[in-house]
Protein backbone atom coordinates (compact mmCIF):
# COMPACT_ATOMS: atom_id res chain seq x y z
CA UNK A 1 0.00 0.00 0.00
CA UNK A 2 2.48 2.50 1.02
CA UNK A 3 3.76 2.14 -3.00
CA UNK A 4 1.23 4.33 -3.81
CA UNK A 5 2.33 6.58 -1.85
CA UNK A 6 5.95 6.85 -3.27
CA UNK A 7 4.76 7.44 -7.22
CA UNK A 8 6.17 10.28 -8.37
CA UNK A 9 2.97 12.00 -10.48
CA UNK A 10 1.39 14.67 -9.25
CA UNK A 11 -1.95 14.51 -6.86
CA UNK A 12 -3.11 18.22 -7.15
CA UNK A 13 -4.17 20.09 -10.07
CA UNK A 14 -2.37 23.60 -10.62
CA UNK A 15 -4.63 25.94 -9.92
CA UNK A 16 -5.15 28.81 -12.92
CA UNK A 17 -5.60 31.84 -11.18
CA UNK A 18 -2.97 32.38 -8.26
CA UNK A 19 -0.55 30.56 -6.40
CA UNK A 20 -0.98 26.97 -4.80
CA UNK A 21 -2.80 23.57 -5.30
CA UNK A 22 -5.97 22.73 -7.29
CA UNK A 23 -8.36 20.81 -6.12
CA UNK A 24 -6.78 16.75 -6.09
CA UNK A 25 -7.40 14.35 -9.36
CA UNK A 26 -5.86 11.29 -7.62
CA UNK A 27 -6.78 9.62 -4.44
CA UNK A 28 -3.78 10.05 -2.78
CA UNK A 29 -4.47 13.67 -2.76
CA UNK A 30 -8.03 13.42 -1.83
CA UNK A 31 -6.64 11.46 0.84
CA UNK A 32 -3.99 13.44 2.00
CA UNK A 33 -7.04 16.69 1.66
CA UNK A 34 -9.70 15.29 3.83
CA UNK A 35 -7.25 14.07 6.89
CA UNK A 36 -6.00 17.14 6.63
CA UNK A 37 -9.23 18.79 6.89
CA UNK A 38 -10.70 16.15 9.57
CA UNK A 39 -7.29 16.93 11.76
CA UNK A 40 -7.64 20.37 11.70
CA UNK A 41 -11.72 20.00 12.84
CA UNK A 42 -10.92 17.48 15.64
CA UNK A 43 -8.58 19.27 17.02
CA UNK A 44 -9.74 22.82 16.81
CA UNK A 45 -13.25 20.19 18.40
CA UNK A 46 -11.31 18.92 21.12
CA UNK A 47 -9.31 22.06 22.31
CA UNK A 48 -12.48 24.74 21.78
CA UNK A 49 -12.06 25.23 25.61
CA UNK A 50 -8.57 26.36 25.92
CA UNK A 51 -7.43 28.89 22.79
CA UNK A 52 -4.02 29.60 23.77
CA UNK A 53 -3.33 26.13 23.21
CA UNK A 54 -5.46 25.47 20.31
CA UNK A 55 -3.89 28.33 18.05
CA UNK A 56 -0.60 27.47 17.92
CA UNK A 57 -1.40 23.78 17.52
CA UNK A 58 -3.77 24.49 14.49
CA UNK A 59 -1.23 26.62 13.24
CA UNK A 60 1.76 23.49 12.86
CA UNK A 61 -0.98 21.41 11.64
CA UNK A 62 -2.34 23.67 9.05
CA UNK A 63 1.19 24.69 7.93
CA UNK A 64 2.80 21.10 7.88
CA UNK A 65 1.57 19.65 5.22
CA UNK A 66 2.42 22.82 2.99
CA UNK A 67 5.63 21.15 0.96
CA UNK A 68 3.49 17.89 0.47
CA UNK A 69 0.63 19.93 -1.71
CA UNK A 70 3.93 22.11 -3.07
CA UNK A 71 5.73 18.80 -4.63
CA UNK A 72 2.51 16.95 -5.71
CA UNK A 73 0.94 19.47 -7.29
CA UNK A 74 1.32 19.55 -11.20
CA UNK A 75 3.42 21.89 -12.42
CA UNK A 76 4.47 23.21 -9.03
CA UNK A 77 3.71 26.00 -7.39
CA UNK A 78 4.13 29.49 -8.85
CA UNK A 79 1.65 32.69 -9.93
CA UNK A 80 -0.96 32.21 -12.61
CA UNK A 81 -2.87 34.53 -13.73
CA UNK A 82 -5.33 32.25 -15.83
CA UNK A 83 -2.95 31.30 -19.50
CA UNK A 84 -2.86 28.51 -20.78
CA UNK A 85 0.53 28.56 -22.56
CA UNK A 86 3.96 27.92 -20.68
CA UNK A 87 3.98 31.91 -20.42
CA UNK A 88 1.24 31.81 -17.63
Amino acid sequence: MLHHLRDKGPWFRAKRFGYGAGLPFKWQGWALLLSHMAMIVGLSLLLADRPFVMLPVILIIALAPIPIYAARTEGGWKWRSGGRGSGD
